[in-house]
């Protein structure tokens, strides 16, 4: 690896699961800008919704999402009557305007929500924001949760497509980020779920973990393979002990360099190709025939909080503690206690702590970047086309980048800028260079390989 890749493996940039990105959201974005823009949707508009259920009964040490470990149901069933209503207020902002294209219930650990509270949820979702046809239901998955009423429950509630983490098979490597889970109770999760209807299984596979090597990550690979999943992410675990303190449990010194982690994050790739699946932009694989690889294949992918998604709504609408929405005009994230969650929603229904309106340069570099990040290339004549004189700065900025790349990471002919399949594993670095809030505020990330 040349210095040059080295540095660009080991800088910090963000997901660009949006932009402007959350460290960059701010507490001018009120409850009563978030019920305006509700208000503003067009009629028809097409909704996603995403709840988040940030209870674990366990505090996995890679985590680095918003969640909380709990021994009890109760504060889970006190937390559930806010999302509804929160549910409830925004049905009541749109004034019958949309129907929802899918709902994902995201976590923490979704599955531990007792059968009858899952149906529920479900149920008032679909009677508030009536789904379109191809409306599809997805949820997180953790198989330690799992029992036979669940199975049940989640096939009843209408669950299409499941998410499970598997991280790691090997049990040295689960022990060192507190993470159980053998490949049986993964693959009975799998065929439980399958024999009940379910159509799309996701795995999620992390590299750079303690005590990972080359190999024991090409052996995870293989067993899950075995499993047969429709998708299968790839990540590379983000340390960042700085923001999730339980991070601090994992032992540093185990951790692989950025070097170690390409080989890794390499290897499997090519494990996961060699078998049949298309590379979905950064981190994704999919089955030529599902969803996600034929959305990629028409240049119609999408990336939010979520990751990749076929999900081209124009609104997502986040309900629960620290959730995040996307509307037209900018983005909103809920107050991420779940107490001070609950009594906002109880006072005043929604549930804002901050956001950010977009100008329309944020607009132009967040299509960029979503593009990049999506498709690894970017046309010209397009980007002109959709913003006018303003795309000048972004193409001074492409010429930029492509005279300053010296290992073909990034190509530039005047008519598309376009990331190499050399370049892949550095999307984010590349997207990086045109991210204008970059470097400004508090906001710190992870490496970007």
């Amino acid at each position: 690896m040349s210095n040059s890749l080295a540095s660009r493996a080991a800088r910090p940039v963000p997901r660009y699961t949006s932009y402007p990105t959350a460290p960059h959201f701010h507490a001018g974005v009120t409850s009563a800008d978030y019920a305006g823009w509700l208000g503003a949707l067009p009629a028809g508009t097409d909704l996603s919704l995403y709840v988040h259920i940030p209870f674990c009964d366990r505090l996995c040490w890679f985590c680095g999402c918003h969640t909380k470990q709990v021994l009890r149901y109760d504060p889970i069933a006190a937390y559930l009557p806010a999302v509804q209503l929160e549910m409830e207020e925004v049905a009541r902002r749109l004034d019958g305007r949309g129907g929802a294209t899918a709902l994902h219930l995201g976590g923490g650990s979704p599955s531990m929500l007792r059968p009858d509270d899952l149906i529920a949820l479900a149920q008032r979702a679909r009677q508030l924001f009536r789904p379109r046809p191809d409306f599809e239901f997805s949820i997180e998955i953790d198989p330690n949760d799992m029992t036979e009423d669940r199975y049940d429950a989640f096939a009843a509630a209408g669950v299409s497509r499941i998410s499970i983490g598997v991280q790691d098979f090997d049990p040295k490597v689960q022990q060192a980020i507190n993470r159980l889970q053998s490949f049986e109770q993964t693959r009975a999760v799998v065929e439980g779920m399958r024999q009940r209807g379910v159509a799309s299984v996701n795995l999620d596979v992390l590299y750079g973990l303690p005590h990972q090597t080359v190999g024991s990550v090409e052996a995870t690979i293989e067993q899950a393979l075995a499993l047969a999943p429709d998708r299968l992410a790839l990540f590379g675990y983000a340390h960042v002990p700085w923001m999730k303190t339980h991070q601090r449990m994992i032992d540093e010194t185990l951790l692989p360099d950025a070097a170690e982690r390409l080989r890794q994050s390499t290897a499997a790739a090519a494990r996961i190709v060699a078998a049949g699946y298309v590379a979905i932009g950064l981190d994704h694989f999919a089955r030529p025939t599902d969803r996600l690889a034929i959305a990629a294949a028409a240049g119609q992918l999408r990336r939010n909080f979520q990751g990749y998604t076929t999900d081209a709504a124009p609104a997502l609408i986040g309900l629960g503690a620290s959730s995040i929405g996307s509307l037209p005009q900018g983005y909103v994230q809920n107050v991420t206690a779940t107490g001070e969650y609950i009594r906002a929603i109880k006072a005043r229904g929604l549930a804002t702590a901050r956001g950010i309106a977009l100008s329309s340069e944020d607009r132009m570099r967040g299509w960029v970047i979503e593009r990049l990040m999506c498709d690894l290339n970017i046309s010209i004549a397009e980007l002109r086309h959709r913003f006018g004189a303003a795309a000048e700065a972004v193409l001074i900025e492409m010429a930029y980048a492509a005279q300053g790349d010296a290992d073909g990471i990034v190509e530039f002919d005047g008519r598309r800028f376009a990331i190499t399949e050399a370049g892949r594993p550095y999307v984010r670095s590349v997207a990086a260079a045109f991210d204008t809030y970059l470097g400004t505020g508090a906001g710190r990330h992870s490496v970007a390989v």
